[in-house]
């Protein structure tokens, strides 16, 4: 592991360092509860935000009580805001500022460090954390399900998420809201590149959030620095800014690469990426349905770039944002049904990542295999598998779904109400089985 600190005395037992906080935070044997507290100033500064704003990305300030077991940390003056995009709504249902008992459903970004850098304001090490609420899920269990698989196959570029319990208490409200089971989840940014350090070599490269238009192919000249505002780009750059100009240059000479010749190109993509990885990454990707990605829909991952050096870098392809997946589908680019679509025709080829690596039988063999297995009678995407393992989690969390806001009361087996195909499940044992009708899919492409 990245930091990894082994004792030399061979009487003690090896133990790793957690100075991120990862292991602490991420630790799926205990459900935590997250209790944030905000003066009733900061709460309506935050709407006043929202309204000028909905995609506003301000914090507020708010104080975090953070139980796990019996352990309790509170951390006092955080950084406290809105988070996701067409996901996005107001935090309150009042018409103006807040009124009690009209708090709703929204995701959550949580700085420890916003107003005050130091190390008491972490939470073990970890310097911020994403809360998620389930809006597209009511399995509960989709985009926990994704980065638990990322982590089985190894791909460790996918963040960490848990399972937690969240309540908001706003300065003058008679007593606490409780919001039910949110996701808690990894944040990409310094952190998650140094918890990594010994996978990317170097942690002080560039590092990019790539939306919606991010298709690598020169046509979109959306560039910019995450500089704390409320703008938006298709291509964030998230790192020191003073690197951002070269960065850019970086990473439109990334996007020349990929227009190189055939054989010039299988040569320099085994010299700038671990293409085993992408491949693995892509064919999970796929293996659970995620449409609202890169190849078909151009969004939703970062790169990071191990080196600031324009010419002479490795990339790192890192997965990004899976809760509409594993049967919730749409009508959407280059598909109409993201469980049964052809895994070698998955979107467009104008986005050319994905597509020109997969013209080559050494790298397609390792996607095809990749997706085999994980639908074989024993592999980790097998309806016995799949289908236990959300079993087992919603029986874990299903006393803590009802909350105060009223929405999203109840476990169901089935996709978001707008999926263009809603006959998919998870857990039920029949012929639209999101597993069962996966692996016959996969077996008709991928099969020689």
């Amino acid at each position: 592991m990245p930091g990894s600190d082994y004792s030399d005395d061979p009487e003690e037992p090896a133990v790793e360092e957690d100075k991120y906080g990862v292991k602490y935070v991420f630790d799926s044997s205990v459900i935590p509860e997250i209790h944030i507290s905000v003066p009733l100033v900061q709460w309506n500064r935050l709407l006043d935000m929202y309204d000028a704003n909905p995609l506003t990305k301000q914090y507020v300030q708010c104080d975090v009580t953070y139980k796990k077991g019996e352990e309790v940390t509170e951390i006092n003056k955080c950084g406290l805001r809105l988070k996701g995009h067409s996901s996005r709504r107001r935090p309150d249902l009042s018409d103006g500022h807040h009124v009690p008992g009209k708090l709703s459903h929204v995701h959550f970004a949580l700085h420890f460090q916003k107003y005050i850098d130091d190390k008491a304001h972490s939470l073990h090490g970890c310097k911020s954390i994403k809360l998620k609420w389930f809006n597209q899920d009511p399995s509960y269990a989709r985009e926990i399900f994704c980065y638990d698989l990322f982590r089985r196959m190894g791909v460790w570029t996918a963040i960490n998420c848990v399972y937690c319990r969240l309540w908001v208490k706003i300065e003058g409200d008679p007593e606490e809201t409780y919001y039910g089971v949110y996701m808690l989840e990894e944040a990409i940014n310094k952190s998650y590149l140094k918890e990594r350090a010994e996978q990317f070599g170097r942690t002080d490269g560039n590092l990019w959030k790539c939306r919606y238009g991010a298709k690598l192919n020169l046509t979109v000249t959306s560039y910019g620095v995450d500089a704390g505002g409320d703008e938006e780009y298709v291509y964030e750059y998230k790192m020191d800014e003073k690197y951002y100009e070269d960065a850019r240059l970086q990473l439109r000479q990334f996007m020349l690469d990929l227009q190189k010749g055939d054989q010039a190109f299988h040569d320099w993509i085994i010299e700038s990426c671990d293409v085993a990885l992408l491949m693995k990454t892509y064919a999970i990707n796929i293996a659970v349905g995620m449409w609202d990605d890169y190849w078909n829909n151009a969004n939703n991952y970062y790169l990071y770039f191990d080196s600031r050096d324009k010419d002479s870098f490795r990339f790192f392809f890192i997965p990004y944002d899976y809760d509409i997946s594993m049967g919730v589908t749409a009508d959407c680019a280059f598909q109409t049904d993201a469980v049964r679509q052809n895994p070698h025709e998955w979107g467009d080829d104008s986005n050319p990542l994905i597509r020109r690596i997969l013209k080559f039988d050494d790298f397609r063999s390792i996607f095809n295999e990749t997706l085999l297995g994980l639908v074989a009678e024993t592999g980790e995407m097998s309806e016995a598998a799949g289908a236990g393992r959300i079993r087992q989690w919603q029986e874990r969390i299903r006393e803590y779904v009802v909350n105060d806001t009223g929405e999203d009361m109840a476990i169901e087996d089935r996709p978001a109400l707008w999926s263009s195909h809603p006959e998919y499940r998870l857990t039920e044992d029949s012929d639209n089985n999101f597993f069962r009708v996966k692996a016959e899919s996969i077996r008709q492409y991928c099969t020689k």
